[in-house]
Parts: structure tokens; C-alpha cells; sequence
């Protein structure tokens, strides 16, 4: 096709392609680089994504401060500022740009930055510190131990000890930081009694295995509850996955595609047994859902277990929507919530299901939904790093804006890290709850 015939965008559903990161020619520099530069010159003539996060104004600028105002004027070095901020919540992609493929242009920005943290990571170039960060499991394990847990508490509530923090990890003192409990989600739910018989409902089984995930586990265990006690409401048989290792999110927003491989070989196995008992699969986390949705079969693509697993995995609200429609849902509600401002979350609005979260409330009488769907500027270790804090206030500060002048009665997101910092940008003392937590409250259960 000719440059005269090439289309101003495409009027196709977008599609992906798998991340060939087992080739030798995506470790290879030079190729790398190459493509960068394609890339951020049909960026540098769009500019759509602009508003989304600070990867593209970063980008911008070193173009428009060039000597040649064009992309060949930006050194190849500079290139690695557009790719640190850069927290791949996929937006630019499933939302903004108009050059996916199957556009001959074939821009998947998001896959781009991956490939370039991947070979950064690989060099031996990422922080201890944010190495560090990345281990949810490993540190949630530690935080969680007996006494070890009160001393953490403590320390992330103490100016002193953030200091420290601040200074040893790159931890902004002004940041949100998690509680770790003990005991953990796990343990705290045991072993389930038996409730209801599982009725299959279009995509559904009927029954239910939730992935606890590691920030639910040590985190926030009281929202991993909510989830079970609303599917058990909704008389599904429900039970714990037994799979106990990160999902591996963290370690690919880091280029760590290797820990993701191991940690993903850990979790497969018992996930597997779980899907051929028949259980569907959920979590309470976006970002978990949308790694075996849609990132590891992207990875690892001929792997029929992955694709299987793909199949049987669910984001809850979803899940519920389609028992709703079935007509299974249970919609006896002992109390109305009110004003919500609810956050949509970027890794649960790139899943394509639609906004499931918000249609669930609605049903609930005397429940008024403000619906908000821009970033949070959190996205993993983002909002909460030193060299990054500032700017995420910048991403989230929208958010906060439309939340000031709904004055809701409660306000909500299905991310928790992201409910944390909008909670925190508020700075008027309130919490945010997870969706399925106010569920929960307005079953009366």
C-alpha cells in the first residue's frame, strides 16, 4: 500500500499479537531502538494520548526541545526517560490509539515499553530497590510474620522511619503505604461449608474458585471476605484457590519476563485442577484478572494450559452480571448506599467487558452511580516511588476533582492500591472501599 493510500486510522476491532519475547531479536538493541523511533514519530503526529500519563508528555517535549523538532533529534539515550514512565496500563492502546493493528501501522505502544524494560531488566540496569518492590510475595511473607507485622505497621505510620524508607528504597514518604495482617486471607477464610448447587449460567459454571492474590492475602484479607461471602449470598459454591504465588504483574512492569515465566509454572498447576473440577476462576484484583485474561496468553501463547485458564477467569463483577442476566443473581438488598464516586480501574477497563462494576450497584435501590474513568497515577510501585510520586499526583488529581464536587457518601474503586492513593490525594481523613466491600454492606450480610 502506498503512503497516499494508507488510512487515517482503522475502523476494525483492534487486535494483539502475541510478545515474542522468546526471539533472539527482541533482546537486540539496535532493533529495539529502530523501533522506538518508528513508533514515537506516528506518536510525535498524533498526540492523542497526551492526557493519559506522563510517558507522552515526556516524549513531547524532548521532541519539541530538539534541534530538529522531529524524533531524529532526540538522542537514543533519552529514549529510556519515555520508557520509566511508562506503567503499562494499556489505555494508549485499548482506548486512544487509532493506529493498532490491524492497522498496517501496527503500533501496540504498551507491548513496546514491556519489550524495552524487558531488555533493560536483562542488563542488569533496575534498582535493588525496585527489584525489591516487585517481590510482593516475598515481602508480604516477611511483613506478615508474628511481631514483624506490628513493627512494619508501625514504621509505615511513623514520619521517622518513612524517612528511612524514603531514603533506603526510594519510598516517598507522602505516600499511601498497605497494612499486612495476620493472619492472611487464607487462613482466615479455612475451608468453606458447603452453600448452594452450582447452576451454570451462559459462560459460568456456577461455581466458584476465588485467586486470592498476594495483595489480598497479606494486604487486604477483609476484601478477599466480601468477595466470597457475596458469591456465597449468591448461593455459588465457592472455595480458595490454592495457588499462592504473585500472578506476576509486578515483575513484568519491571521487564522481569523470566520471574513471570516461574511464578506462572507455579500457579498453572494448581489453577488447572480447579478448572478441570469445573470451577470458574476470579480475583479480586484488576491487574490479576487482566494477567490471565490477556497478558500471559499474550506471552505465552502456545501454551493450551495458559489459554485454558484464560477461559475459566472472570473479573467478579462481571461473573455477577452474567448470573444477572440469567436471572440468578440475588437482588434482595437490605439498604441503599447513596452517592458513589466510583474509580474504574485502567487494567479492569482494558479487559473489554464494560463498566460491570457500576451496573451491579446500580441495582441496588436509592444507589446513585458518578462513574469516573480516568488513571489514578498509582499503577503499581508508580505512586509510590520518590523519583514518580509528584507526577502521579498530577495523573490523579481529575479523579479527585470530580470526587470533591460529587460529595459522595462513599467512594470506591475495584483497585485497591488505586482507592488508597485517590483516598490520600483527598486528604480529608476518609478510606475508599472496594466495590465488592459496599456489596456486601448493602446485602446486609
Amino acid at each position: 500500500m502506498s503512503p497516499s493510500t494508507v488510512r487515517e486510522g482503522s475502523l476494525e476491532a483492534p487486535t494483539r499479537h502475541p510478545i515474542e519475547w522468546k526471539s533472539a531479536d527482541y533482546w537486540d538493541q539496535t532493533l529495539l531502538e529502530a523501533e522506538l523511533e518508528r513508533v514515537f514519530d506516528i506518536c510525535h503526529t498524533c498526540r492523542r494520548c497526551v492526557s493519559l500519563c506522563q510517558s507522552f508528555p515526556t516524549l513531547f517535549d524532548l521532541i519539541d526541545e530538539s534541534t530538529t523538532m522531529e524524533v531524529d533529534g532526540v538522542a537514543k539515550a533519552d529514549y529510556w526517560k519515555v520508557v520509566d514512565q511508562c506503567y503499562l496500563c494499556d489505555l494508549c492502546y485499548q482506548t486512544k490509539c487509532p493506529y493498532v493493528p490491524p492497522h498496517e501501522w501496527n503500533v501496540d505502544y504498551p507491548h513496546l515499553m514491556l519489550r524495552a524494560k524487558a531488555i533493560k531488566h536483562r542488563k542488569g540496569e533496575v534498582g535493588r530497590a525496585h527489584r525489591l518492590l516487585s517481590a510482593t510475595t516475598a515481602v508480604g511473607k516477611l511483613a506478615s510474620l508474628p511481631v514483624v507485622v506490628q513493627a512494619v505497621n508501625a514504621a509505615n505510620r511513623s514520619p521517622k522511619l518513612r524517612g528511612v524508607l524514603e531514603q533506603t528504597l526510594g519510598v516517598d514518604r507522602r505516600a499511601a503505604l498497605p497494612s499486612y495482617h495476620r493472619p492472611g486471607a487464607s487462613k482466615r477464610i479455612g475451608t468453606l461449608p458447603a452453600v448452594g448447587v452450582a447452576k451454570a449460567a451462559g459462560r459460568t459454571t456456577g461455581k466458584v474458585a476465588v485467586f486470592v492474590t498476594c495483595y489480598g492475602e497479606y494486604n487486604r484479607p477483609q476484601m478477599v471476605e466480601d468477595l466470597v461471602e457475596v458469591l456465597r449470598h449468591n448461593q455459588i459454591p465457592t472455595q480458595i484457590a490454592q495457588a499462592n504465588a504473585c500472578c506476576g504483574m509486578p515483575k513484568m512492569e519491571l521487564g522481569d519476563l523470566e520471574a513471570v515465566e516461574a511464578l506462572l509454572r507455579r500457579n498453572l498447576p494448581p489453577l488447572l485442577r480447579l478448572v478441570d473440577a469445573g470451577f470458574d476462576l476470579t480475583a479480586a484484583i484488576p491487574s490479576c484478572v487482566l494477567m490471565y485474561k490477556q497478558q500471559l496468553p499474550l506471552l505465552f501463547p502456545d501454551n493450551a494450559d495458559v489459554q485454558r485458564i484464560k477461559a475459566a477467569f472472570f473479573d467478579p463483577f462481571e461473573y455477577l452480571m452474567l448470573r444477572h442476566k440469567a436471572g440468578m443473581l440475588n437482588t434482595e438488598f437490605a439498604q441503599p448506599l447513596g452517592r458513589i464516586s466510583y474509580h474504574a480501574p485502567c487494567h479492569q477497563r482494558v479487559q473489554n467487558i464494560g463498566p460491570k462494576t457500576r451496573d451491579v450497584l446500580a441495582l441496588i435501590p436509592e444507589t446513585e452511580i458518578e462513574l469516573i474513568e480516568r488513571c489514578s497515577g498509582h499503577d503499581g510501585t508508580y505512586g509510590v516511588r520518590q523519583a514518580t510520586y509528584e507526577q502521579s499526583l498530577k495523573i490523579v488529581k481529575p479523579v479527585v476533582n470530580r470526587i470533591k464536587r460529587a460529595n459522595p457518601d462513599h467512594v470506591a474503586s475495584d483497585c485497591p492500591m488505586a482507592a488508597d492513593h485517590i483516598a490520600n490525594s483527598l486528604d480529608d481523613g476518609g478510606v475508599a472501599a472496594h466495590p465488592v466491600s459496599l456489596l456486601r454492606k448493602a446485602y446486609g450480610i
